[in-house]
């Protein structure tokens, strides 16, 4: 081996890289992102644990109660209600995991050392979650239980009173991880398509050469980028449809709501993706760059900021913000909703809108980066 000839060809590379600043750029901005995002946003802890109470009894004993709750770190007292109802509603539109109920009686069943229940109410459409927002919910009774215990054996004698939780799951009652993750798969391979597919489209054709030919026909960018859409849809379409059937047939997740919307709603979604590819490739001529750029801003996102894995309400503030501009939380609340839920545009019609003016914006943005292309 002639060190003098690879120490050439090695100086010969560093200097490539450093006259493309663009892929080293990327190159470095991705695994920081990735290992800032995994390592500071993310988390498997489940706190502020966003919590309604129905307080039927209304006495100091069941406001004890309350407070141990607001008490604790992993729970957020949103709103003290006066019925089921707004529970439910709460419930269906991800504003409520978790739903605290006291029972009439309450007070005099403790008086009277009488053993007693309080209703836990528990969104198992997030089944993660779920089951450990049921273990602290139940550690939190367990606590407030024995702390009756020793002043009412010292004052009476006998049995102490005894609290215990009653746990209802709604929509997921197993709480089977399948059920919750599935639906959140469609949104995966949507973004899958657009970062592997179509946001390499375009830079092919550069290096293609074939790209200034494309150019110079009377086709219009809109035209452009609308027909390279359409043939990807297709595969996405197809793809999505594999998806619901394995789900469905296979893996058994109950599809409660209706199928049409859901149908819908993916092809909303999955143009929108596209049209980001589009963007993404019309903005690089290198494929390996529309590839780690269609990665860093479609996939990635999709997969950690929507709550396919993990929660959102866990995540620090700022991320939680940063979330809101990633279309993937949108769709995820629309999939697991209308499958487990069974809900339908009365409640998801404001994120059908935002994926819309999300298809429209990105759309507009790739014919437009096309138009500066053709001048």
């Amino acid at each position: 081996m002639n060190f003098r000839r690879t120490r050439a060809l090695a100086r010969k590379e560093v200097l490539h890289i450093l006259r493309d600043p663009q892929s080293l750029f990327a190159a470095l901005l991705q695994p920081l992102v990735m290992l800032l995002i995994f390592g500071w946003a993310l988390s498997l802890d489940v706190d502020r644990i966003p919590t309604f109470v129905y307080d039927i009894d209304q006495t100091p004993q069941s406001r004890d109660l309350i407070r141990e709750f607001q008490g604790s770190r992993y729970f957020e007292i949103v709103e003290q209600v006066h019925a089921y109802r707004p529970i439910e509603q709460a419930v269906d539109q991800r504003r409520c995991l978790i739903g605290l109920i006291i029972p009439r009686d309450f007070a005099k069943d403790i008086a009277l050392k009488r053993p007693t229940q309080v209703q836990i109410l528990l969104d198992g459409s997030d089944s993660n979650t779920a089951a450990i927002a049921q273990g602290y919910a139940e550690g939190v009774v367990a606590m407030y239980s024995q702390s009756l215990q020793v002043p009412i054996q010292t004052a009476m004698g006998g049995v102490p009173a005894t609290v215990s939780p009653q746990v209802r799951v709604w929509y997921n009652p197993d709480l089977l991880s399948g059920n919750f993750i599935v639906p959140g798969l469609i949104v995966v391979i949507v973004m899958i398509i657009a970062a592997n597919l179509s946001s390499l489209t375009i830079a092919r054709e550069w290096e293609n050469g074939t790209m200034e030919q494309l150019l110079s026909t009377p086709a219009r960018p809109s035209e452009i980028a609308l027909g390279k859409i359409s043939a990807y849809f297709l595969v996405g379409a197809a793809d999505l449809g594999i998806a619901i059937l394995i789900g469905v047939f296979v893996f058994g997740v109950p599809l409660k709501g209706s199928v049409m919307l859901l149908l819908v709603s993916s092809a909303i979604f999955l143009f929108g993706a596209l049209g980001l590819g589009i963007m993404i490739s019309a903005m690089f001529r290198s494929q390996l760059m529309a590839y780690q750029m269609g990665s860093l801003i479609s996939f990635l996102p999709a997969f950690l900021l929507s709550g396919f894995i993990y929660s959102i309400g866990s995540m620090p503030r700022i991320i939680q913000v940063i979330s809101l501009f990633v279309p993937a939380r949108y769709f995820m609340e629309v999939a697991r909703g209308i499958f487990l839920k069974g809900i339908g545009v009365q409640l998801l019609w404001f994120n059908l809108l935002l994926l819309i003016g999300y298809g429209a914006v990105v759309f507009y943005f790739a014919t437009r980066k096309l138009r500066q292309k053709v001048a």
